[in-house]
């Protein structure tokens, strides 16, 4: 299929429910025990239109990157959620110049709070102006 017989208006990749074990948190057992943190992303990126016409992974960004690149941050403990999710974006953005939407939400999946909840998260957004 020619390149010229795709028009995309928009296209995104999703990552959904990347789980990991990490030790963010600001209470002590929570950098002592862990956690399960889940994160999804959505991104898009400049080739996009490029990549969904030739099949090629070298004019795509390759979400096994991105995952890798998500676990590398996820192993630095911090104290909040909200660092955490745009320490993640930050890492995304820089680590794949050819990004161009990113949005990502962090949730804690067993908070330490006195209620029954099934998860705290934190959302960011970036757009390339």
């Amino acid at each position: 299929m020619e390149e010229s017989e795709i028009l995309l208006k928009s296209l995104t990749i999703e990552l959904k429910s990347l789980k990991y074990h990490a030790f963010h948190g600001v209470l002590p057992q929570e950098r002592r025990v862990g956690n399960t943190f889940t994160v999804d992303v959505v991104f898009s990126y400049d080739s996009v239109q490029r990549a969904a016409a030739s099949d090629d992974i070298g004019d795509a960004v390759n979400y096994a990157d991105v995952c890798r690149v998500i676990g590398e941050v996820m192993a630095r403990p911090v104290a909040l959620l909200e660092h955490l999710a745009a320490n993640i974006l930050m890492a995304l953005r820089d680590g794949f110049p050819a990004m161009t939407y990113i949005k990502l939400t962090v949730a804690k999946l067993n908070p330490p709070v006195s209620a029954e909840i099934g998860s705290v998260s934190a959302s960011v957004e970036w757009k390339c102006q």
